[in-house]
Protein backbone atom coordinates (compact mmCIF):
# COMPACT_ATOMS: atom_id res chain seq x y z
CA UNK A 1 0.00 0.00 0.00
CA UNK A 2 1.48 3.32 -1.24
CA UNK A 3 0.85 6.38 0.97
CA UNK A 4 1.78 9.72 -0.21
CA UNK A 5 2.49 11.35 3.27
CA UNK A 6 4.05 14.35 2.07
CA UNK A 7 2.76 16.13 5.62
CA UNK A 8 4.34 13.22 7.71
CA UNK A 9 7.95 13.77 6.17
CA UNK A 10 10.49 14.20 9.49
CA UNK A 11 13.22 15.49 10.65
CA UNK A 12 14.94 12.88 13.18
CA UNK A 13 14.58 15.50 15.92
CA UNK A 14 10.89 15.55 15.44
CA UNK A 15 9.94 12.31 17.04
CA UNK A 16 8.48 12.33 20.10
CA UNK A 17 10.84 12.32 23.43
CA UNK A 18 10.34 8.68 24.24
CA UNK A 19 10.85 7.27 20.44
CA UNK A 20 14.60 6.09 20.12
CA UNK A 21 15.93 5.33 16.43
CA UNK A 22 17.85 2.00 16.24
CA UNK A 23 19.64 -0.11 14.30
CA UNK A 24 21.40 -3.27 13.87
CA UNK A 25 23.10 -5.35 11.01
CA UNK A 26 21.52 -8.21 9.75
CA UNK A 27 22.86 -10.54 7.24
CA UNK A 28 24.95 -7.40 5.52
CA UNK A 29 22.23 -5.00 6.12
CA UNK A 30 21.85 -2.16 8.24
CA UNK A 31 18.08 -2.83 9.18
CA UNK A 32 16.44 0.63 11.83
CA UNK A 33 13.19 0.76 13.57
CA UNK A 34 12.03 2.72 16.15
CA UNK A 35 11.08 1.87 20.00
CA UNK A 36 9.18 3.90 21.89
CA UNK A 37 8.44 3.57 25.51
CA UNK A 38 5.43 4.90 27.92
CA UNK A 39 6.31 7.40 30.55
CA UNK A 40 5.13 4.64 33.08
CA UNK A 41 8.52 2.58 31.79
CA UNK A 42 10.26 5.28 33.63
CA UNK A 43 8.17 5.74 36.28
CA UNK A 44 8.36 1.76 37.15
CA UNK A 45 11.61 0.35 36.94
CA UNK A 46 11.22 -3.40 38.17
CA UNK A 47 8.66 -3.78 36.07
CA UNK A 48 8.77 -5.98 32.71
CA UNK A 49 6.59 -4.60 30.23
CA UNK A 50 4.98 -5.93 26.80
CA UNK A 51 5.80 -5.27 23.22
CA UNK A 52 3.97 -4.80 20.47
CA UNK A 53 5.47 -5.01 16.80
CA UNK A 54 3.83 -2.34 14.32
CA UNK A 55 4.63 -3.34 10.65
CA UNK A 56 4.16 -0.15 8.38
CA UNK A 57 2.26 -0.85 4.77
CA UNK A 58 4.29 -1.16 1.87
CA UNK A 59 5.10 1.83 0.33
CA UNK A 60 5.39 3.63 4.21
CA UNK A 61 7.97 3.94 6.37
CA UNK A 62 8.23 3.58 10.07
CA UNK A 63 7.75 7.20 10.99
CA UNK A 64 4.49 7.42 8.63
CA UNK A 65 3.22 3.97 10.66
CA UNK A 66 3.61 5.42 13.81
CA UNK A 67 2.14 9.03 13.03
CA UNK A 68 -0.97 7.23 11.20
CA UNK A 69 -1.82 4.78 13.72
CA UNK A 70 -0.93 6.68 16.65
CA UNK A 71 -0.12 3.53 18.76
CA UNK A 72 1.91 5.33 21.32
CA UNK A 73 -1.27 6.85 22.27
CA UNK A 74 -2.94 3.43 24.07
CA UNK A 75 1.03 2.43 24.83
CA UNK A 76 0.60 4.97 27.19
CA UNK A 77 -2.67 4.38 28.60
CA UNK A 78 -2.11 0.56 28.50
CA UNK A 79 1.63 0.43 29.43
CA UNK A 80 3.40 -1.07 26.99
CA UNK A 81 6.00 -0.67 24.24
CA UNK A 82 6.11 -0.26 20.95
CA UNK A 83 8.53 -0.97 18.15
CA UNK A 84 8.25 0.35 14.35
CA UNK A 85 10.47 -1.42 12.36
CA UNK A 86 11.22 -0.49 8.78
CA UNK A 87 11.43 -3.08 5.94
CA UNK A 88 13.95 -2.79 3.14
CA UNK A 89 12.62 -0.69 -0.14
CA UNK A 90 9.46 -0.05 2.78
CA UNK A 91 8.49 -3.49 1.98
CA UNK A 92 7.90 -7.03 3.99
CA UNK A 93 8.95 -10.74 2.70
CA UNK A 94 5.50 -12.24 2.48
CA UNK A 95 6.35 -14.09 -0.90
CA UNK A 96 4.31 -11.51 -2.38
CA UNK A 97 7.13 -9.83 -5.66
CA UNK A 98 10.02 -11.89 -3.84
CA UNK A 99 11.04 -15.41 -3.39
CA UNK A 100 9.74 -16.41 0.23
CA UNK A 101 12.84 -18.61 1.11
CA UNK A 102 15.46 -16.85 -0.66
CA UNK A 103 14.74 -12.63 -0.44
CA UNK A 104 14.62 -10.70 2.38
CA UNK A 105 15.12 -12.19 5.63
CA UNK A 106 12.71 -10.27 7.64
CA UNK A 107 12.13 -12.84 10.11
CA UNK A 108 15.56 -13.27 10.60
CA UNK A 109 15.24 -9.47 11.42
CA UNK A 110 12.45 -9.83 13.39
CA UNK A 111 13.98 -12.35 15.80
CA UNK A 112 17.44 -9.95 15.90
CA UNK A 113 15.54 -6.85 17.37
CA UNK A 114 13.85 -9.41 19.73
CA UNK A 115 17.16 -10.32 20.97
CA UNK A 116 18.36 -6.71 20.99
CA UNK A 117 15.19 -5.95 22.87
CA UNK A 118 16.08 -8.37 25.49
CA UNK A 119 19.70 -6.63 25.98
CA UNK A 120 18.39 -2.90 25.84
CA UNK A 121 14.74 -3.03 27.41
CA UNK A 122 12.69 -4.87 29.89
CA UNK A 123 10.05 -7.10 28.05
CA UNK A 124 8.20 -9.43 29.20
CA UNK A 125 8.79 -12.37 27.02
CA UNK A 126 5.52 -13.89 28.01
CA UNK A 127 3.61 -10.77 26.38
CA UNK A 128 5.08 -10.40 23.12
CA UNK A 129 2.95 -9.05 19.78
CA UNK A 130 3.07 -7.87 16.72
CA UNK A 131 0.66 -6.29 13.99
CA UNK A 132 0.51 -4.55 10.49
CA UNK A 133 -0.89 -2.84 8.15
CA UNK A 134 -1.74 -3.83 4.94
CA UNK A 135 1.90 -5.27 3.51
CA UNK A 136 2.72 -4.97 7.04
CA UNK A 137 -0.51 -7.19 8.47
CA UNK A 138 0.64 -10.10 6.00
CA UNK A 139 3.92 -10.39 7.33
CA UNK A 140 2.43 -10.21 11.21
CA UNK A 141 0.51 -13.41 9.68
CA UNK A 142 3.92 -14.45 8.74
CA UNK A 143 5.17 -13.86 11.71
CA UNK A 144 2.48 -15.93 13.43
CA UNK A 145 2.75 -18.97 11.33
CA UNK A 146 6.68 -19.12 11.52
CA UNK A 147 7.02 -17.95 15.22
CA UNK A 148 4.53 -18.80 17.13
CA UNK A 149 6.73 -19.70 20.24
CA UNK A 150 7.80 -16.13 19.93
CA UNK A 151 4.75 -13.85 19.40
CA UNK A 152 1.41 -14.35 21.82
CA UNK A 153 -0.45 -13.21 19.39
CA UNK A 154 -0.94 -10.99 16.15
CA UNK A 155 -3.72 -8.26 14.66
CA UNK A 156 -3.77 -7.91 11.11
CA UNK A 157 -5.10 -4.60 9.66
CA UNK A 158 -6.71 -4.94 6.07
CA UNK A 159 -4.43 -7.88 5.54
CA UNK A 160 -5.88 -11.69 5.54
CA UNK A 161 -3.64 -14.56 4.98
CA UNK A 162 -1.11 -15.10 2.12
CA UNK A 163 -1.34 -18.37 0.31
CA UNK A 164 2.70 -18.56 -0.14
CA UNK A 165 2.12 -18.10 4.48
CA UNK A 166 -0.38 -21.54 3.80
CA UNK A 167 2.36 -23.08 1.85
CA UNK A 168 5.18 -22.78 4.57
CA UNK A 169 3.25 -23.09 7.41
CA UNK A 170 4.31 -25.97 9.64
CA UNK A 171 5.08 -24.85 13.43
CA UNK A 172 2.38 -26.39 15.18
CA UNK A 173 1.75 -23.96 18.10
CA UNK A 174 -1.42 -22.05 18.10
CA UNK A 175 -1.30 -17.98 18.42
CA UNK A 176 -4.00 -15.80 19.32
CA UNK A 177 -5.50 -14.18 16.11
CA UNK A 178 -7.27 -10.77 15.34
CA UNK A 179 -8.17 -9.60 11.80
CA UNK A 180 -9.67 -6.69 11.17
CA UNK A 181 -10.73 -5.67 7.63
CA UNK A 182 -12.80 -3.28 6.04
CA UNK A 183 -16.06 -4.66 3.04
CA UNK A 184 -15.13 -2.31 0.60
CA UNK A 185 -11.22 -2.61 0.95
CA UNK A 186 -10.32 -2.37 -2.59
CA UNK A 187 -6.49 -2.54 -2.27
CA UNK A 188 -6.73 -5.95 -0.72
CA UNK A 189 -9.67 -7.35 -1.18
CA UNK A 190 -11.91 -8.54 1.79
CA UNK A 191 -13.38 -11.54 -0.19
CA UNK A 192 -9.78 -12.54 -1.32
CA UNK A 193 -7.84 -12.98 -4.46
CA UNK A 194 -7.15 -16.18 -6.67
CA UNK A 195 -3.38 -14.92 -7.77
CA UNK A 196 -1.50 -18.12 -8.03
CA UNK A 197 0.47 -19.46 -5.08
CA UNK A 198 2.47 -16.24 -5.64
CA UNK A 199 -0.05 -13.86 -5.12
CA UNK A 200 -2.79 -15.08 -3.52
CA UNK A 201 -4.60 -14.49 -0.27
CA UNK A 202 -7.89 -15.99 1.69
CA UNK A 203 -10.70 -13.84 1.97
CA UNK A 204 -11.24 -12.49 5.58
CA UNK A 205 -13.54 -14.99 6.45
CA UNK A 206 -11.55 -17.93 5.26
CA UNK A 207 -8.63 -16.46 7.42
CA UNK A 208 -10.57 -16.37 10.36
CA UNK A 209 -12.06 -20.33 9.62
CA UNK A 210 -7.93 -20.66 9.11
CA UNK A 211 -6.81 -20.07 12.17
CA UNK A 212 -9.85 -21.35 14.24
CA UNK A 213 -8.61 -24.58 12.82
CA UNK A 214 -5.23 -24.34 13.27
CA UNK A 215 -5.66 -23.50 17.18
CA UNK A 216 -7.83 -26.37 17.50
CA UNK A 217 -11.27 -24.62 17.61
CA UNK A 218 -14.72 -25.81 16.52
CA UNK A 219 -18.30 -25.69 17.37
CA UNK A 220 -20.53 -23.00 15.50
CA UNK A 221 -19.38 -19.61 15.12
CA UNK A 222 -21.36 -17.13 18.01
CA UNK A 223 -23.30 -14.38 16.84
CA UNK A 224 -21.73 -11.61 15.79
CA UNK A 225 -21.25 -8.51 18.08
CA UNK A 226 -22.40 -5.22 17.01
CA UNK A 227 -20.36 -2.15 17.90
CA UNK A 228 -22.35 1.37 18.38
CA UNK A 229 -22.32 3.34 15.59
CA UNK A 230 -20.94 7.13 15.42
CA UNK A 231 -23.45 9.92 14.29
CA UNK A 232 -21.86 10.92 10.56
CA UNK A 233 -20.42 7.20 9.97
CA UNK A 234 -22.26 5.09 8.02
CA UNK A 235 -19.92 1.99 8.45
CA UNK A 236 -21.07 -0.95 10.51
CA UNK A 237 -18.52 -3.01 12.78
CA UNK A 238 -18.54 -6.49 13.94
CA UNK A 239 -17.14 -8.72 15.27
CA UNK A 240 -17.25 -12.23 16.01
CA UNK A 241 -14.45 -14.70 17.88
CA UNK A 242 -13.96 -18.04 19.63
CA UNK A 243 -11.16 -19.33 21.67
CA UNK A 244 -9.64 -22.46 22.68
CA UNK A 245 -9.73 -21.54 25.90
CA UNK A 246 -6.28 -20.17 26.14
CA UNK A 247 -6.70 -19.06 22.70
CA UNK A 248 -8.55 -16.29 20.94
CA UNK A 249 -9.78 -15.90 17.31
CA UNK A 250 -11.60 -12.96 16.05
CA UNK A 251 -13.10 -11.37 13.18
CA UNK A 252 -13.52 -7.58 12.86
CA UNK A 253 -15.26 -7.13 9.78
CA UNK A 254 -15.92 -3.13 9.10
CA UNK A 255 -18.79 -2.62 6.74
CA UNK A 256 -18.33 -0.27 3.48
CA UNK A 257 -14.86 0.47 5.32
CA UNK A 258 -11.55 1.03 3.15
CA UNK A 259 -8.09 -0.02 3.22
CA UNK A 260 -7.84 1.70 6.75
CA UNK A 261 -6.91 1.69 10.67
CA UNK A 262 -10.14 2.06 12.35
CA UNK A 263 -10.30 5.40 14.05
CA UNK A 264 -6.78 7.19 12.74
CA UNK A 265 -7.15 10.72 10.66
CA UNK A 266 -8.48 9.86 7.37
CA UNK A 267 -5.49 11.52 5.13
CA UNK A 268 -6.46 9.44 2.09
CA UNK A 269 -5.23 12.54 0.17
CA UNK A 270 -7.35 11.71 -3.06
CA UNK A 271 -6.18 7.96 -2.96
CA UNK A 272 -8.88 4.96 -3.37
CA UNK A 273 -8.43 3.13 -0.02
CA UNK A 274 -11.91 3.93 1.26
CA UNK A 275 -13.47 5.38 4.39
CA UNK A 276 -12.13 4.74 8.16
CA UNK A 277 -14.72 3.96 10.59
CA UNK A 278 -14.51 6.15 13.63
CA UNK A 279 -16.90 2.93 15.48
CA UNK A 280 -13.56 1.97 16.63
CA UNK A 281 -10.04 2.59 17.95
CA UNK A 282 -7.99 0.07 16.26
CA UNK A 283 -5.62 0.43 19.04
CA UNK A 284 -7.44 -0.10 22.05
CA UNK A 285 -9.66 -2.75 20.36
CA UNK A 286 -5.86 -4.75 19.59
CA UNK A 287 -4.37 -3.78 22.58
CA UNK A 288 -7.79 -5.46 24.83
CA UNK A 289 -7.56 -8.34 22.11
CA UNK A 290 -3.65 -8.95 22.81
CA UNK A 291 -4.40 -8.42 26.56
CA UNK A 292 -5.94 -11.93 27.01
CA UNK A 293 -3.03 -13.67 25.32
CA UNK A 294 -0.19 -14.88 27.42
CA UNK A 295 3.09 -17.14 25.84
Amino acid sequence: MKFLISLLVLAAGSFPALAQVSSLVHKDDKRRYIVYTPPSYQSRPQQAFPVVFNFHGGGMSMAEQMLYTQMNRAADRHRFIVVYPQGIRQDWNVGFGMDYLAGTDDVGFTQAMLSKLRQDYRIDDKRIYATGLSRGGFFALRLAAELPRQFAAVASVGAPMPVPVIDHHAAPSPVGMLLIHGTADKVVLYGGKNGGKDSGYLSAEETFAYWRKHNGIDGAVPPARLFSGVPGDDTQVTQVEQSNGAQQVALITVKDGGHTWPGADAFNMGLPIGKTTRAIDANDIIWEFFSRQRR
